[in-house]
Order: C-alpha cells, then sequence, then structure tokens
C-alpha cells in the first residue's frame, strides 16, 4: 500500500491571495479612519478653538463614524455583494430607527420648553429638592 502525502496550504480556498489582499485593505481602511478621528478628537481638546469649529468638527467625526459603519456593514455583513433589494431591505428600517430616535429626541425637548414655559417653578425646584437629598 502506497501513501500519498499532500502539501498543506494555509491559503487552500479560491482565491486565497485576493482574501488575505482585501482583510489588509480593510484593516488598512477601518484603522486609517479611526486615526483620524481619535486625531480630530483629540484636538478639541488639546487646543482651544472656536465654537463653531468644535462644532465642524464633530460633524465630521459622526460622518466619519458613519462611513466606517457602512463600510463595516458592506464587507462583514457582505451586503457589499447583494443585491439591491436585499441591501434595502436592511437600510430602510436602520434608517427608520434613527428617524425614531430623532423623533423621540425633539419629543422631548418639545415636552420640557413646554413644561418650562406653563411652570418654570418646576425647573428650578427640581434641583433644589434633589440637592437637599429629598426623594421624588
Amino acid at each position: 500500500m502506497e501513501h500519498s502525502v499532500q502539501e498543506v496550504s494555509f491559503h487552500h480556498e479560491p482565491g486565497g491571495k485576493e482574501v488575505v489582499q482585501k482583510i489588509i485593505k480593510t484593516t488598512v481602511i477601518l484603522s486609517v479612519i479611526t486615526i483620524i478621528e481619535l486625531g480630530l478628537g483629540l484636538a478639541m481638546y488639546a487646543w482651544p478653538m472656536a465654537a463653531g469649529l468644535k462644532l465642524f468638527l464633530k460633524g465630521v467625526i459622526v460622518i466619519l463614524s458613519l462611513a466606517k459603519a457602512f463600510y463595516i456593514v458592506g464587507i462583514f455583513m457582505h451586503l457589499g455583494d447583494e443585491v439591491k433589494n436585499m441591501i434595502m431591505t436592511i437600510v430602510v428600517p436602520l434608517l427608520l430607527f434613527i428617524w425614531f430616535i430623532a423623533a423621540f429626541l425633539w419629543d422631548g425637548n418639545s415636552w420640557k420648553v413646554l413644561r418650562n414655559t406653563y411652570h418654570p417653578k418646576a425647573a428650578v425646584e427640581a434641583p433644589a429638592k434633589h440637592e437637599a437629598g429629598q426623594q421624588h
């Protein structure tokens, strides 16, 4: 009986080198975006700057975070390779969820403003009771 010895390859799947290159590319892209976000965040606290510039930098950080999130979803959830209808079944509910959060925040702020308008002592009395250690 003869036994044949087969070579063991670490990349035995089809397109092994392409997969490794895709992983390296993904790691580099996500690392660069993260380093930029961290740099902008640290710059906001390291140097004094105008409120408008600080708000602009916060907006840039949010946009970079969203871009990173979409890239992660596209790569790791394989949505980049899916058909348009499949992508829409995931993206549309996500957008609705974001809209719900914005609507709840807007409604809560409206309620707070109306409460303070029609019952201004509520805004003043509540912290005073809390500071004195009284239970509500």
